[in-house]
Protein backbone atom coordinates (compact mmCIF):
# COMPACT_ATOMS: atom_id res chain seq x y z
CA UNK A 1 0.00 0.00 0.00
CA UNK A 2 1.26 3.95 -0.67
CA UNK A 3 -0.40 5.41 2.27
CA UNK A 4 -0.88 4.25 6.06
CA UNK A 5 -3.89 2.10 6.70
CA UNK A 6 -6.25 3.82 8.85
CA UNK A 7 -10.04 2.51 9.72
CA UNK A 8 -11.17 5.06 6.59
CA UNK A 9 -9.18 3.45 4.18
CA UNK A 10 -9.64 0.05 4.97
CA UNK A 11 -13.58 0.33 5.19
CA UNK A 12 -13.18 2.18 1.80
CA UNK A 13 -10.99 -0.33 0.34
CA UNK A 14 -13.30 -3.72 1.68
CA UNK A 15 -16.51 -1.62 -0.06
CA UNK A 16 -14.68 -1.61 -3.61
CA UNK A 17 -14.42 -5.38 -3.42
CA UNK A 18 -15.65 -7.93 -6.11
CA UNK A 19 -17.94 -10.58 -4.94
CA UNK A 20 -17.24 -13.66 -3.85
CA UNK A 21 -18.94 -15.26 -7.02
CA UNK A 22 -17.09 -12.97 -9.60
CA UNK A 23 -13.65 -14.07 -7.21
CA UNK A 24 -14.53 -18.00 -8.08
CA UNK A 25 -15.21 -16.84 -11.95
CA UNK A 26 -11.83 -15.26 -12.08
CA UNK A 27 -9.97 -18.56 -10.69
CA UNK A 28 -12.36 -20.75 -12.92
CA UNK A 29 -10.91 -18.21 -15.89
CA UNK A 30 -7.47 -18.79 -14.53
CA UNK A 31 -7.35 -22.72 -14.47
CA UNK A 32 -8.98 -22.67 -18.15
CA UNK A 33 -6.49 -20.27 -19.08
CA UNK A 34 -3.56 -23.07 -17.91
CA UNK A 35 -5.00 -25.22 -20.15
CA UNK A 36 -7.21 -27.46 -17.89
CA UNK A 37 -11.06 -28.00 -17.72
CA UNK A 38 -12.81 -26.28 -14.67
CA UNK A 39 -15.51 -28.40 -14.83
CA UNK A 40 -13.78 -31.84 -14.59
CA UNK A 41 -14.26 -33.54 -11.08
CA UNK A 42 -10.84 -32.71 -9.76
CA UNK A 43 -11.21 -29.12 -10.15
CA UNK A 44 -14.97 -28.54 -9.59
CA UNK A 45 -14.89 -26.96 -6.18
CA UNK A 46 -11.40 -25.86 -6.85
CA UNK A 47 -12.42 -21.91 -7.03
CA UNK A 48 -14.38 -22.09 -3.82
CA UNK A 49 -11.17 -23.96 -1.87
CA UNK A 50 -8.83 -21.21 -3.49
CA UNK A 51 -10.78 -18.04 -2.53
CA UNK A 52 -11.06 -19.28 0.86
CA UNK A 53 -7.32 -19.97 1.36
CA UNK A 54 -7.07 -16.18 -0.26
CA UNK A 55 -9.56 -14.55 2.81
CA UNK A 56 -6.76 -16.70 5.16
CA UNK A 57 -4.19 -15.79 3.66
CA UNK A 58 -5.17 -11.70 3.26
CA UNK A 59 -6.71 -11.31 6.36
CA UNK A 60 -5.16 -8.76 7.69
CA UNK A 61 -6.22 -6.42 5.09
CA UNK A 62 -9.07 -6.66 6.99
CA UNK A 63 -7.61 -5.36 10.22
CA UNK A 64 -6.28 -1.85 11.26
CA UNK A 65 -3.25 -1.11 12.50
CA UNK A 66 -4.85 1.18 14.76
CA UNK A 67 -6.49 -0.73 16.66
CA UNK A 68 -3.62 -2.59 18.44
CA UNK A 69 -1.22 1.06 18.60
CA UNK A 70 -3.78 3.05 20.39
CA UNK A 71 -3.99 0.01 23.37
CA UNK A 72 -0.71 1.78 25.15
CA UNK A 73 0.76 2.14 28.86
CA UNK A 74 0.64 5.72 29.33
CA UNK A 75 3.20 8.22 31.27
CA UNK A 76 6.37 6.26 31.40
CA UNK A 77 8.50 9.81 31.86
CA UNK A 78 11.87 8.82 31.83
CA UNK A 79 11.52 5.65 29.76
CA UNK A 80 15.17 5.34 28.18
CA UNK A 81 15.42 1.70 27.41
CA UNK A 82 14.82 0.95 23.56
CA UNK A 83 11.97 -1.74 23.03
CA UNK A 84 13.14 -4.56 20.69
CA UNK A 85 11.37 -7.46 19.54
CA UNK A 86 13.58 -10.68 17.78
CA UNK A 87 12.48 -13.33 15.55
CA UNK A 88 8.68 -12.42 14.94
CA UNK A 89 7.57 -14.78 12.44
CA UNK A 90 5.70 -13.68 9.57
CA UNK A 91 3.78 -15.11 6.17
CA UNK A 92 2.41 -12.55 3.34
CA UNK A 93 2.42 -12.74 -0.05
CA UNK A 94 4.40 -10.79 -3.01
CA UNK A 95 3.22 -7.91 -3.94
CA UNK A 96 4.01 -8.71 -7.77
CA UNK A 97 3.85 -12.28 -8.53
CA UNK A 98 1.39 -13.35 -5.08
CA UNK A 99 3.22 -16.00 -4.13
CA UNK A 100 4.07 -16.27 -0.38
CA UNK A 101 7.09 -15.26 1.40
CA UNK A 102 7.78 -15.56 4.86
CA UNK A 103 10.54 -14.86 7.04
CA UNK A 104 11.60 -13.15 10.52
CA UNK A 105 10.82 -9.15 11.83
CA UNK A 106 13.27 -7.39 14.20
CA UNK A 107 11.19 -4.04 15.51
CA UNK A 108 12.99 -2.00 18.01
CA UNK A 109 11.88 1.90 19.36
CA UNK A 110 12.60 4.48 22.05
CA UNK A 111 9.19 4.95 23.65
CA UNK A 112 8.35 8.59 24.15
CA UNK A 113 5.26 9.21 26.40
CA UNK A 114 4.01 5.81 26.08
CA UNK A 115 4.82 2.22 25.50
CA UNK A 116 3.09 -0.31 23.18
CA UNK A 117 2.50 -3.63 24.25
CA UNK A 118 4.73 -6.19 22.81
CA UNK A 119 1.93 -8.49 21.95
CA UNK A 120 0.35 -5.84 19.85
CA UNK A 121 3.59 -4.68 17.87
CA UNK A 122 3.68 -8.53 17.06
CA UNK A 123 0.21 -8.50 16.08
CA UNK A 124 0.67 -5.43 13.77
CA UNK A 125 3.99 -7.53 12.32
Amino acid sequence: MDSIVTKKTLRDALDKRVSREDAEKAVETLIKWAGDNPKREGLKETPKRVIKAFEEFFSGYKESPEDYLSKTFEDVQGYEDIVMLKDIAFNSHCEHHMVPIEGKVHLAYIPVKKVVGISKLARVV
